[in-house]
């Protein structure tokens, strides 16, 4: 093996580490808070700690891990008030994103919103889980793309990734997955008929209410979620 193919193969390997790692932190594999070593994830993954290492180095640069120890890491706890900053960060982008397709053409507003009126409005509602947390990611983030300003897609994407461990909760609760459908759909119809304003309104507060189901997190619903079956 050259050294150049063995340093390749060194860096897939982290990579499928990190991404491995990465699902256990938002499926609460890894809880909030919870220690480990390097030697525990080289013996799970069946890899060296080099590969491991590398890995953990992405999600502390990524903000999920910190080293806790000369030998050991932490999942990073829970802090609330960074969330709920982020929150106010997508309220920000999602309302002149809706802005901007009211003011759009029917034609090309038709377009962006016929799909997601078809999942939303139209298609069986689907059972609370991951699939369905990942069908609300793409709505939020088919509404920032249709502005065609790549760098606001671009944070928006990022920001999503940042909450997905958060929102995730959302969708183990029947309630939360109800709300959803209605006020998905409510801003749907505002925005095909160009109500502006009332788009917003309806958005700010559905992004809000999210916001607001943060503080409610406690250790117990987190252990609810890390037994909870993940749906594909």
């Amino acid at each position: 093996m050259t050294e150049t193919h063995g340093k390749k193969r060194q860096a897939g390997l982290a990579e499928r580490i990190y991404l491995a790692l990465k699902n256990d932190i938002f499926d609460f594999r890894l809880m909030p808070g919870e220690h480990f070593s390097e030697n525990e994830i080289s013996e799970r993954m069946a890899a060296s700690r080099t590969p491991v290492r590398q890995a953990l180095f992405w999600l502390e640069h990524e903000g999920y891990v910190q080293v806790y120890s000369r030998s050991g890491w932490q999942v990073k706890p829970f802090d609330f008030t960074y969330f709920e900053a982020l929150y106010d960060f997508r309220i920000v982008l999602e309302m002149e994103a809706v802005k901007r397709l009211c003011a759009m053409p029917a034609e090309a507003r038709h377009e962006h919103l016929a799909p997601l009126l078809a999942f939303w409005c139209d298609a069986p509602r689907m059972a609370p889980g991951k699939a369905l947390s990942r069908q609300d990611e793409a709505f939020h983030t088919a509404l920032v793309r249709a502005t065609g300003n790549s760098e606001m897609a671009r944070v928006h994407v990022d920001l999503t990734e940042k909450m997905r461990i958060i929102r995730h909760l959302d969708f183990t609760r029947e309630d939360r997955v109800e709300a959803t459908y209605s006020e998905h759909a409510q801003v749907l119809l505002a925005i095909s008929q160009q109500r502006t304003e009332e788009a917003q309104r309806i958005l700010t507060a559905h992004i809000s209410q999210s916001k607001a189901e943060v503080r409610k997190i406690t250790l117990h619903r987190l252990q609810q979620a890390r037994l909870q079956p993940v749906s594909p």
